[in-house]
């Protein structure tokens, strides 16, 4: 099956400009067409109180239940603070291989870090996390080249580090998967 689009959700409180401008970002990476679709969900099954987090891991199943298509890969757009239980925090997550991801801008923000707010860092940010979310849904694994934007995050600096797109090995490899 030829993959058709890629379909941005948003759940969070992104404007349109936002969200467009995510889309060429992912756009220009992919040269796929991109879909953005709002929709609304209760978080608050998700939501764990010990923690004050939102359980990564059930909200990508709940999308990949609900909102996952065929020919089509999925990402779902949200403004929480999101865990998984081996970390403390995450800012994006997918299934390898598969159809769905999901990726917060909640950690990316500069006011996260007590630092002024700015919207085209964020937007910088939120792109490379969403193109390495897409990137495991096309089975890319995470890169060892420090500027891949396969390259495993760990923290908000990690990000900034890398750039938008991908090297050229995991570039090959994603012609190779297509």
């Amino acid at each position: 099956m030829v993959l058709q689009k890629i379909t941005l959700i948003s759940f969070g409180d992104f404007d349109n400009f936002f969200l467009r401008s995510l889309s060429e970002k992912i756009y220009n990476e992919f040269s796929i067409s991109i879909q953005i679709k709002e929709a609304h969900l209760d978080l608050s099954d998700f939501y764990n109180p010990m923690r004050r987090q939102y359980d990564a891991n059930e909200l990508l199943h709940y999308m990949e239940k609900q909102f996952a298509a065929e020919a089509s890969k999925t990402i779902g757009l949200f403004n929480v603070d999101l865990f998984i239980p081996i970390f403390t925090y995450i800012f994006g997550q997918a299934f390898l291989g598969g159809r769905t991801g999901i990726a917060s801008a909640y950690r990316l923000n500069n006011e996260c870090y007590g630092i002024e707010a700015d919207a085209n860092l964020l937007l910088d940010r939120f792109a490379k996390e969403l193109i390495h979310e897409l990137g495991h849904t096309f089975g890319l694994i995470h890169c060892h080249v420090p500027d891949c934007v396969m390259r495993s995050g760990t923290y908000v600096e990690d990000i900034d580090q890398k750039n938008i797109m991908f090297c050229p090995s995991c570039k090959a490899n994603l012609l190779k998967l297509d």
